[in-house]
């Protein structure tokens, strides 16, 4: 398990609110789309990092994560498992207080190097899954 409660409800809670979201666009038919929708209505700040840079959800877009002019908290994966682990150190990288993998995005290893780094982490876990069941 890469995520126990205590640090999932850390990430949600605690650590602060605006949320790099990697893979996100426009395309409402993605999981990234929906799960952003539910991240704004619980108050977080959904920041979209993708290669088009489109703005979402009324926030501009950013290619990358080292576009991004303001201090980010969590940056949110929702890349193939093959592309996270540099998105993990790019987080590692810019300051981020933690990175959070989507269901099915494992990367074993970018997660050891994330957490040895500082960072809080869970992997293989849904921020809209778990946050309701905070509130």
């Amino acid at each position: 398990m890469y995520g126990d409660e205590a640090t999932i409800r850390r990430i949600l809670t605690e650590l602060g609110d605006t949320w790099a979201v990697v893979g996100l666009s426009s395309n409402r038919g993605r999981a990234a789309y929906r799960v952003a929708e539910v991240l704004q209505r619980f108050g977080k700040r959904v920041v979209p990092v993708h290669p088009k840079a489109e703005a979402v959800h009324g926030e501009r877009g950013y290619a990358s994560l080292a576009d991004i002019p303001f201090e980010v908290d969590v940056v949110d994966v929702f890349v193939n498992s093959d592309l996270a682990g540099q998105v993990a150190d790019e987080a590692v990288a810019r300051g981020a207080k933690a990175v959070w993998f989507q269901l099915g995005v494992l990367d074993p290893a970018a997660y050891e190097r994330t957490r040895d780094a500082g960072l809080e982490m869970v992997m293989d876990r849904c921020p809209a899954i778990e946050i309701p069941a905070l509130t």
